[in-house]
């Protein structure tokens, strides 16, 4: 074998790395999820987002709840069981309406248990997943949002509010239909996520709740974290298994020249007399 062969298969094994890291990736969230559902008896279904970055251009492309996802998921509910509990694990920061209400109405109407796990934010359609669950589990600085509808980039409530603080003849045709669709797209949302929390509490509650959510009372990316999403009503424990950490960590963000966060990864306990904390 001379250097030029030596090139040439260089050559191939780098071109082949990406697919391999891939390919293993892939089997090890496929153990994991074997190895949850093994320990929790029931169905585990991954909706998880995350920025990508094109190899070649280099530009970042976001990813959100969509219709595939809405598809994928309807199919995994109806592959389960009655009596099998199903545990949905969110990371998105929201996306298309009609998807994320698809797959609440399909786990709300689910008969046994529903568990859905939010180990770092599930914003906007990702929230109103998370309303139709029995349980939500969250990490003590996980997120939640509201689930004010977004016209283009403008605010449903806030389109609203001009329509209310102007003279009608100060303001265009266009603000105006979009003032129409914003109403009654906040009305729909309103309607919905009062559906998808019957049972869960008492319907004046849920009444509120939908309102408080829907309405533009904070910024579309305010996080709810989880102490403010129980006192909300909210039905919230922070115990979040380590199983579902650890299954995040399969799904790394695409890789930087330079890493913008780094840290020594072990784990680093209190020790009584040698400081506040020393590595283990």
């Amino acid at each position: 074998m001379n250097l030029s062969d030596l090139f040439w298969l260089f050559f191939l094994l780098m071109a082949f790395q990406p697919y391999m890291q891939k390919r293993l990736l892939e089997s090890m969230r496929q153990r994991k999820i074997a190895e949850i559902e093994k320990e929790r008896g029931s169905r585990v279904i991954l909706l998880v987002h995350r920025q990508e970055t094109m190899s070649f251009l280099g530009f970042p492309l976001m990813r959100y709840i969509d219709i595939n996802d809405s598809e994928e998921v309807l199919r995994a509910v109806q592959l389960t069981d009655d009596d099998v509990p199903l545990d949905i694990i969110l990371h998105t920061p929201g996306g298309m309406v009609i998807a994320a209400t698809q797959i609440a109405r399909a786990i709300k109407a689910h008969p046994a248990k529903v568990t859905v796990f939010v180990p770092h934010f599930a914003m906007s359609g990702g929230t109103l997943i998370a309303l139709a669950a029995d349980e939500i589990r969250m990490c003590e600085h996980s997120a939640l949002g509201p689930i004010d509808p977004q016209l283009g980039n403008q605010p449903a409530a806030s389109l609203q509010r001009v329509i209310e603080q102007k003279p009608v003849d100060k303001i265009d045709d266009q603000t105006l239909v979009m003032a129409d669709l914003g109403k009654k797209a906040i009305a729909q949302i309103r309607a919905t996520a009062e559906k998808l929390l019957e049972g869960q509490m008492e319907p004046e509650k849920a009444c509120a709740l939908a309102k408080t959510l829907s309405e533009g009372v904070w910024t579309h990316d305010y996080p709810i974290f989880a102490d403010e999403a129980r006192s909300l009503g909210l039905n919230v424990e922070t115990d979040m298994p380590e199983a579902v950490l650890e299954m995040m960590s399969l799904y790394p963000q695409p890789t930087k020249a330079v890493p913008t966060v780094e840290y020594l990864p072990t784990p680093h306990r209190d020790v009584p007399g040698k400081g506040r904390s020393s590595q283990t």
